[in-house]
């Protein structure tokens, strides 16, 4: 810490009988001081006296520093050539608190060509360290080289207490140079571990409560585009509260379902089902008993990227088997 430079002078003849303390980051010079010098040093050693203000209090004199002097610094007051000391005071370790609530997808099973985990932390941490404690492991426990987007703007959220890890796009799609000289980081078949060390630190410099392990094993590529058609619904009755269902059949991203899928008509709240392959809609009201329609935003994707009627990676070389539908991206349901 930079040393606070500032000066006390002022009044004070006789020091005999003054005595100082400390009411927070004000000092209190009381007894015999007219005429004498004052002057407030902060740290060890031959360091420069620090700026302040001086004002009396009845028969007291009170010293305000310029600037925030820390109890965990020590600090002396010079009053007439006598030194009061006020040792740094030690103050308890902040307790390790923050921990990863969770991981997403939920899922145990992610397809080879997952394009992304999102990281989810119990309060907001310092960014520029993720690449650091952040890792990937394979069955055996060694490291997977380069299997992230390790990108000096980390991607958190404006609460940063969630992280996108993003995998390598150029180990996931077909026909570019990293895939075919690195191969793929997920390999159908595989387990792995992504590992969240227990140093990274929070936005308090405080290392995590525990480590994180999440392990999964890798599945068949996915590459089929999103068909909210095949969606299925669960409806409730009418003049209840009962949660409306959909069930998408595979696991969607878990950050935009619950941003883009939406029931304009109706005030509520979204909810992710088991292994985000469900949203849940409660409303505040009881359903009637009338029509009505869920937007679907073409933005939405599925753990490979792939988006409401578009694959994220296509590959022009091979012909493509399954067309997807292009059908407007809206639901409509009635409620009896």
């Amino acid at each position: 810490m930079r040393l606070l430079t500032v000066v006390l002078l002022g009044l004070c003849a006789c020091a005999a009988d003054v005595a100082v303390r400390r009411e927070g980051q004000t000092f209190r010079i009381s007894g015999s001081a007219t005429g004498a010098d004052i002057a407030l040093y902060v740290g060890a050693g031959d360091v420069p006296p620090v700026f302040g203000s001086l004002r009396t209090d009845g028969a007291d004199v009170l010293f305000q520093p310029r600037f925030e002097v820390p109890k965990s610094m020590a600090c002396r007051v010079v009053v007439g050539g006598r030194v009061f000391p006020f040792p740094a005071e030690q103050t308890a370790p902040l307790a390790r608190t923050t921990r990863v609530e969770q991981v997403y997808p939920t899922t145990s099973e992610i397809p080879a060509n997952q394009l992304k985990f999102y990281v989810k932390f119990s309060t907001p941490m310092r960014p520029g360290e993720a690449w650091q404690h952040l890792r990937l492991l394979d069955a055996q426990g060694h490291p997977v080289d380069l299997a992230f987007l390790e990108i000096d703007q980390e991607l958190w959220d404006r609460d940063g207490q969630r992280l996108t890890v993003l995998f390598d796009p150029g180990r996931i799609k077909r026909g570019v140079l990293p895939l075919s000289e690195n191969g793929p980081a997920l390999v159908a078949g595989q387990r792995y571990t992504l590992v969240a060390d227990a140093e990274w630190r929070d936005e308090r410099g405080v290392p995590l409560a525990a480590e994180f392990r999440k392990s999964f094993t890798v599945v068949a590529e996915d590459r089929t585009a999103i068909d909210p058609a095949q969606w299925k619904l669960t409806l409730p009755k009418a003049g209840t509260r009962e949660p409306l269902a959909i069930h998408f059949g595979e696991p969607l991203d878990a950050a935009l379902v619950l941003r883009l899928i939406t029931l304009p008509a109706v005030a509520g709240q979204p909810v992710l089902g088991p292994e985000e392959r469900e949203w849940r809609y409660v409303p505040k009201e009881p359903w009637k008993p009338v029509r009505y329609q869920i937007a679907i935003d073409r933005a939405l994707e599925d753990l490979a990227g792939n988006k409401v009627g578009r694959l994220f990676d296509v590959d022009t070389f091979e012909r493509i088997t399954t067309k997807p539908s292009r059908e407007a991206a809206f639901l409509s349901f009635r409620i009896e």
